[in-house]
């Protein structure tokens, strides 16, 4: 038996993990509107059907049906165990799996209170915002930098207002809130008896993961008080050498970004992003990193580091073109943009316009070009000396990048550099690569199935958890049994479909019983997702097709959330209500038929059934146009 890993742990896997660069690092993904597509792996095929949305973080093959989500890819492609795929993920992701024995063991607190808090902690900051009694200094703020009302709402900016308690008295009522406060970053604990609120008189940036849930918070003063920029602490859910500001905005605009640009503040993003230069993120207080970059290259294949041209700007660009070089593939380019001394691109774009700044972008230095400049400062390279110690400089950072073709040219602009003949650098880089291999720990081996060594084996993972499925085989496409097809059918599944889409309306559904009584394939699978919903909030996509995973429901659940739904967020909650409304009036419809042939065959004249049926059934005929008429007076309203 394996030892168990906590559901809410695999659902924080899961969260962390991007599906696109895993899949893309394996089967080549080009981008297709919103989504990525390929040929399927799991089947040959010459026209691609495989499509992999970064939104809903799952894939899915409209040829074989083949879907999923990270962990079942790596089960399915590499042929892995449950617990070595969740293990692979984990790892990537600089998480420790927790392991109890038992069902009843230790597990890994759920993460989802702090998801909560810190989702009421930015709807509290936003209404501060708009809080005209208080509002008026952070207002006057934001209009000083040229900040508009679109703008800040597209960002959620709010404000956290003066004084020790103000998030602390609104948010936190007991204990429990209390701990959740402390661990999300929002309060700080004096002592015992003494908590305050972190974030005091600033303007308030939440920062946002890939499926835009708040996970922190930057907060910038008003004046001139230090520090100038306060960002949340590391917490369960944030951890900023992983997290980039304004990546979640980006990749939600209408414009699929074909390049980011790396500036250095949020005000940064937010200038560029209002100018219609949607590509900008910023680091949070900390120096770019390679985890940072191999996330914005799973998106686009460009990246421009932007510095102010001053000593500190080359300083921190010197130290950007390290980072940097280990990310060097083939297919990807960096540039490096140094503006004029004492602008940063919140002022310049300002002065400029959206054009000039674009066009100082597109003339950005290459990496290789700034590489060659950075390593020759303070060197004569018209003597042999000079010339020598520049290759002892660049040969070990050519080491750092990957083989390929762009790395031979970078070697054989060296070698113009230098004028030492290629080969002879070459077999001295050789040398760099072999003393950089040698320093290398070798990665730990993955973890060995010790019940079912063989990964070709079809036996089933005995772990425990809603995620593990019956095999590894790409499920087929669900065909329901034909005498299910009708209105029940199409109306169950438009519901499901729009509650993938948008999860988060299930929390104001109620299951009605006739749902539960019409005890159809579809109903049933409706009832089972809702439940889901409710059960888990904040729940993934993804997390909640792999409830399902390998089974005839789960590939046509797969199949509904791969299809596009063009629906307001507005408009979601009253259409899921009225769709399970006519499922209602569907079983009422089939329940008065029944009756009215029951009380023939028994030659009853009571009629008491019938009468109470077809009065629910024009209540729910009256609920129907009620709904209708206060759908039109808002949209006279509006």
């Amino acid at each position: 038996m394996h030892n168990q890993i906590p559901e809410d742990f695999i659902e924080e896997v899961l969260a962390r993990t991007d599906l696109v660069g895993l899949i893309h690092s394996r089967v080549p993904l080009k981008r297709s509107g919103k989504n990525y597509s390929a040929c399927c792996p799991f089947h040959k095929e010459k026209t691609p059907s495989f499509s992999v949305s970064p939104d809903k973080q799952f894939y899915h093959c409209f040829g074989c049906g083949a879907s999923g989500n990270a962990i079942t890819f790596l089960r399915d492609y590499e042929r892995m165990h449950f617990v070595d795929a969740v293990t692979s993920l984990a790892q990537s992701a600089s998480l420790e799996v927790p392991r109890s024995q038992s069902q009843n063991g230790p597990q890994k607190p759920s993460t989802r209170p702090l998801f909560d808090i810190l989702e009421k902690a930015q709807a509290y900051y936003c209404e501060q915002l708009k809080n005209t009694a208080i509002s008026q200094r952070p207002i006057q703020y934001l209009k000083k930098r040229q900040i508009t009302g679109s703008i800040a709402k597209e960002f959620a900016i709010g404000y956290a207002p003066q004084g020790w308690d103000n998030l602390k008295n609104a948010l936190i009522h007991n204990s429990k809130e209390s701990q959740n406060a402390l661990d999300a970053g929002l309060v700080i604990q004096k002592d015992e008896k003494r908590i305050y609120d972190r974030f005091r008189d600033r303007i308030m940036f939440p920062i946002r993961d890939q499926r835009g849930r708040t996970i922190a918070f930057g907060g910038r003063v008003l004046g001139d008080d230090k520090p100038k920029y306060l960002n949340s602490p590391e917490s369960p859910l944030f951890h900023k050498s992983n997290e980039l500001y304004g990546l979640y905005e980006a990749l939600q605009s209408r414009q699929s970004p074909k390049k980011f640009i790396i500036v250095e503040g949020y005000i940064d993003v937010i200038a560029l992003a209002q100018h219609d230069l949607r590509f900008a993120v910023a680091t949070l207080g900390t120096a770019t990193s390679t985890t940072h970059l191999e996330r914005l290259f799973r998106y686009a294949p460009e990246l421009v580091f932007c510095f102010d041209g001053d000593d500190a700007g080359r300083k921190a660009a010197a130290r950007g073109l390290e980072t940097a070089i280990p990310c060097l593939k083939d297919g990807r380019q960096i540039r490096f943009l140094f503006l004029p001394e004492g602008e940063d691109p919140d002022t310049l774009i300002r002065q400029e316009g959206k054009e000039l700044f674009n066009a100082r972008i597109e003339k950005a230095l290459p990496i290789t070009d700034f590489l060659f400049e950075h390593l020759s400062q303070g060197l004569d390279t018209s003597t042999l000396d000079g010339k020598a110690r520049l290759a002892t400089l660049a040969l070990p950072m050519l080491a750092q990048q990957p083989k390929g073709m762009l790395k031979e040219l970078m070697l054989s602009q060296l070698a113009e550099h230098t004028k030492i003949e290629l080969k002879t650098l070459a077999e001295q880089l050789l040398k760099a690569e072999q003393k950089k291999k040698a320093s290398t720990p070798s990665p730990a081996p993955p973890q060995q199935d010790t019940d079912n060594p063989n990964p070709d084996s079809q036996t089933p993972d005995n772990t425990h958890s809603k995620y593990q499925r019956r095999s590894a085989k790409a499920p087929q496409n669900y065909r329901p049994n034909e005498q299910e097809n009708g209105p029940a059918q199409r109306t169950a599944y438009k519901t499901i479909r729009l509650l993938l889409q948008l999860p988060e309306k299930a929390q104001s559904i109620q299951i009605p019983e006739e749902l539960r009584e019409l005890n159809l394939t579809h109903t049933n699978l409706l009832i089972n997702v809702l439940e889901c919903l409710q059960n888990t909030p904040n729940i993934s996509t993804a997390a909640l097709l792999g409830y399902w995973h390998d089974t005839p429901e789960g590939s046509k659940l797969a199949s509904l959330a791969a299809q596009e739904f063009l629906l307001c967020n507005d408009s979601a909650g009253l259409e899921v209500n009225e769709m399970i409304r006519q499922l209602r009036k569907l079983h009422i419809a089939q329940s008065v038929t029944r009756q009215i042939a029951s009380d023939r065959e028994n030659n009853s004249k009571d009629g008491t059934k019938l009468k109470a049926l077809l009065e629910l059934k024009k209540q729910l005929n009256k609920e129907g146009d009620e709904d209708d008429k206060t759908d039109d007076t808002q949209a006279a309203r509006e």
